[in-house]
């Protein structure tokens, strides 16, 4: 168990790193759109025929609001939304096959939200099975989307499957009714049992179950019966997140609950602990900031291999290169840039129907950022990283190391070699680590509060 002293002292707010520079400290003038086609063609070119590409689609609608939720998403109980937002998706796609120098090899498809399941089957496999027939498909392709309990279908799980679908990850969050209420997300263990046993029926070989911590009114009571419940379906994956409490995040509708019911400090992390150690002893293996898995996952395969990989869509066991993202508020990436595009769907659409890219920011890397976003990205997937080699430093490390010090002191890495390691004790402080080596974040201390806590 990690000492209380530890949690108060590292306990502060801090980026998820998803992506290097983080969403805030992109350019202010965003990126020029011929910067941004000009960097993925050079990406495409570099990886497509080996790696292949991934593609993020976002569908953004739910029929009611998740208040834990810090998603970009469009409430509605009106379905006639869902041809029209395919079709601008599929106008979308056809933008970039008409940029892109060869027939994009597609190793890698997210469905992500909003609730993908919003949508009905007929509607999913138009929109699947036409962006299918435009591509050539990677020998180690993997589709995955992610299933809201309550209204996935074995319809929806069957057709998407027939299209090369093998992987689902089901929002469960937490059992307790009292927690369910408060976030507003009513979802009987009835529900997810049977969603998690027709997948597993159909052939799916990951099923994921995202589970969260730190929500309002929980209790250590409410973890055990949720892992115990969840154990009970044996997923494959497990996602055990930190509820990440933004209300200040425009658009996002945590206000369901107060401060004053929401764990915190030691008592959040202590909710994470006995959730971890059940897992353990079950026998996950934790690969990754939040994440465990069975042995004979992919996931668990990709951590083991140092082959995993982490951008927009989370942990990925497919290291692609180039990352394309359709649909409103998604991220593209490139690796050498970033480009988000519009967050609103009216925005998003009107934009694709005038037949432009829909961007509306982005970020273009220069030298440091991408020696910086290799460090990073080392640490969230492997927990180690290296500046051994003469491409791998760069000129702030000496400060970097200098900051790294009392982390070093109080045992959260280990630098030896010119290599750092965090050792399993202290996994929890990764993206503290992270902070250290976040030379923009350093450069430039926001005066308000941009990120959820790091513990």
């Amino acid at each position: 168990m990690i000492s209380s002293s530890l949690i108060q002292k590292y306990n502060v707010p801090g980026p998820r790193y998803t992506s290097y520079p983080t969403v805030p400290y992109w350019d202010k003038e965003g990126i020029n759109v011929n910067d941004w086609i000009r960097t993925f063609q050079q990406s495409f070119n570099e990886s497509n025929s080996t790696k292949g590409i991934s593609i993020y689609i976002h569908l953004p609608y739910c029929e009611s609001l998740c208040t834990f939720c810090a998603c970009h998403k469009h409430i509605t109980a009106r379905h006639d939304v869902e041809e029209p937002y395919i079709s601008t998706l599929l106008k979308e796609w056809k933008l970039y096959l008409d940029l892109f120098p060869d027939k994009p090899v597609l190793r890698e498809i997210h469905l992500g939200g909003g609730t993908p399941t919003f949508f009905s089957t007929k509607n999913l496999q138009h929109l699947i099975g036409s962006l299918l027939e435009t591509v050539e498909l990677h020998k180690d392709y993997e589709f995955s989307f992610e299933g809201h309990p309550n209204n996935t279908t074995k319809e929806h799980l069957q057709t998407l499957y027939n299209l090369g679908f093998t992987r689902v990850s089901f929002g469960v969050q937490d059992y307790a009714e009292k927690v369910q209420e408060a976030i507003h997300r009513i979802q009987p263990f009835e529900n997810v049992k049977n969603v998690t046993e027709w997948a597993r029926e159909i052939g799916y070989t990951s099923i994921s179950h995202d589970l969260v911590f730190g929500l309002p009114f929980q209790t250590v009571g409410n973890i055990i019966d949720t892992i115990n419940k969840t154990i009970e379906l044996k997923p494959d994956r497990i996602s055990f997140y930190s509820y990440a409490h933004v209300p200040w995040v425009k658009g996002v509708g945590q206000r369901g609950f107060e401060d004053k019911d929401i764990p915190k400090d030691s008592f959040k992390r202590k909710l994470y602990e006995v959730g971890k150690h059940m897992l353990l002893n079950y026998g996950f293996v934790e690969t990754g900031m939040d994440h465990f898995a069975l042995p004979s996952d992919a996931l668990f395969k990709a951590f083991d291999n140092a082959n995993m990989h982490r951008n927009f869509m989370g942990y990925t066991t497919n290291p692609t290169q180039l990352m394309i993202g359709l649909g409103m508020s998604s991220i593209s990436d490139s690796w050498y840039s970033f480009a988000q595009n519009e967050k609103t769907v009216k925005e998003y659409q009107d934009r694709v129907e005038k037949g432009e890219l829909p961007i509306f920011k982005g970020h273009l890397l220069n030298e440091e950022d991408l020696i910086i976003r290799r460090h990073i990205l080392n640490l969230m997937c492997h927990f180690e990283t290296s500046w051994a080699n003469e491409n791998q430093r760069f000129e702030g490390l000496e400060d970097t190391l200098e900051r790294l010090k009392e982390m070093q002191n109080d045992g959260l890495v280990y630098i030896c070699d010119e290599k750092l390691v965090i050792p399993k004790t202290a996994r929890a402080f990764v993206r503290n680590v992270c902070m250290a080596f976040d030379l923009k974040l350093v450069r430039n201390k926001p005066e308000t509060q941009l990120f959820s806590l790091t513990v």
